[in-house]
């Protein structure tokens, strides 16, 4: 038996370990000793559950609501869910026995394509160092801000651990009813600076370590999640601006922008929002943050590989260049898979939804785009669903949290070189 559990495939451990969180998380969330204002019925526990351990942070009973002990085990869940319970007992175990073993590097190896062999017990050291430095130092922060906000000293510091926590691992969660709406300028910035480095993947922290310490040449990968986050961030910010006629404040167009690609924090009402806002959040969502962070979507990388495929094409090149570096043909397949699976099972999740529940259209294509990136922002339906749709949300977040992960496991292994050749025939596209 020892043999076999040895012999479980990557993807199978992930989906596994998540699996059984959230079924840990929901037991938990059910016993005498946590409680819910409003009660919490078994769908609202797997809800629950299952938002804090894919770091979603959609919820269908207030956060507020759950007494002290019911918030802890949601951080908790957030947390061990964020780093992923299988990366979190090989870091321990580096950490303790100073090694990992034969079958933990070749399931970690799988997970990180771009870097050696022999690098990935430094990848998974490096998770635990920067997350709990990261997450400290937001405590601190923000401990500092909710005080500015006239919070006690033991609220602020409890708030602070709490969001600090939340928002490096994009979670979203807040035991404040009006999220972030009126908080000060400190919080806001600190959560916005939490939300990016959460979202910009162990990997680009890995490299950048290294070529700190050896001055080894950054990776592709690297520079092109430098560039496009702050162009996303800038972009977004700037649409927002236009959609909402400059009557927002500029910190607030920059937070939804960082915000709305998997964290799920809201400074602004958000059904007060112009409808081409509530698009922009969408797209954003869809995108989502860097391969190997804390953050969902379909990922910034394989989403720009796509479109530089497509204005490659455009310009008559056979070949996809990026910093003087041709972006190998099996990459772009798998970015042309993962974006068109991502796409067709958000349409299908939202024609379900929108068939079972029939709410507003705009709404619940918001929330299942939400969902599905692991976002957690929502426009007021989730709580108004009934069982059926809670449901189809609870598939819709697994899968947004492990269903990349796990196709580019499964593709990357599975990817083999045909020895057969044969003619080459054109089709008609248009």
């Amino acid at each position: 038996m020892g043999k076999n559990l040895k012999n479980i495939s990557s993807e199978l451990s992930l989906f596994l370990t998540f699996f059984l969180l959230i079924s840990v998380g929901f037991v938990v969330l059910q016993l005498p000793f946590i409680s819910h204002s409003q009660g919490l019925s078994t769908v609202d526990a797997l809800f629950t559950a299952t938002s804090a351990v894919c770091v979603t942070g959609l919820v269908s009973v207030p956060t507020s609501g759950f007494n002290l002990s019911g918030q802890i085990v949601i951080l908790i869940l957030i947390q061990l869910g964020a780093i992923g319970i299988m990366t979190l007992t090989s870091s321990l175990i580096l950490f303790f026995r100073g090694d990992l073993n034969l079958q933990m590097r070749l399931n970690a190896s799988h997970l990180t394509d771009s870097y050696s062999f022999k690098e990935v017990e430094g990848i998974l050291a490096t998770i635990i160092k920067y997350t709990f430095a990261a997450e400290l130092t937001g405590l601190v922060l923000l401990s500092i801000g909710f005080m500015l906000d006239g919070h006690s000293f033991s609220q602020s510091m409890y708030l602070g651990l709490f969001h600090s926590i939340s928002a490096f691992c994009n979670a979203g969660f807040s035991p404040i009813d009006s999220s972030l709406i009126d908080t000060n300028l400190l919080v806001k910035s600190t959560v916005m600076l939490l939300i990016i480095t959460g979202g910009l993947g162990y990997y680009v922290i890995f490299d950048i370590l290294e070529f700190i310490k050896k001055r080894d040449r950054v990776t592709t990968h690297t520079k092109m999640v430098m560039l496009l986050t702050p162009l996303l961030i800038f972009g977004g910010a700037f649409l927002f601006l236009l959609a909402e006629n400059f009557s927002i404040p500029v910190v607030d167009a920059f937070f939804q922008s960082i915000t709305a690609r998997t964290a799920g924090f809201n400074s602004v009402d958000l059904t007060g929002l112009h409808p081409v806002s509530h698009v922009i959040l969408m797209s954003l969502m869809i995108i989502g943050a860097a391969p190997g962070s804390t953050g969902g979507g379909v990922k910034i990388t394989a989403f720009f590989a796509v479109i530089l495929t497509v204005f490659a094409t455009l310009r008559g090149h056979d070949k996809v260049v990026l910093f003087r570096r041709k972006i190998p043909l099996n990459n772009i397949f798998r970015a042309f898979a993962l974006l068109s699976l991502y796409l067709g099972f958000l349409a299908v999740a939202f024609s379900v939804l929108l068939f079972v529940e029939n709410k507003p259209f705009v709404a619940t294509l918001f929330e299942t785009t939400s969902a599905l990136g692991t976002v957690g922002l929502s426009l007021g339906v989730t709580g108004m669903l009934g069982t059926a749709g809670k449901i189809i949300l609870i598939f819709c977040m697994f899968i947004g949290r492990i269903g990349p992960a796990v196709l580019m496991v499964i593709l990357l292994r599975d990817a083999t070189r045909s020895h057969v050749d044969y003619p080459e025939e054109k089709i008609i596209l248009g």
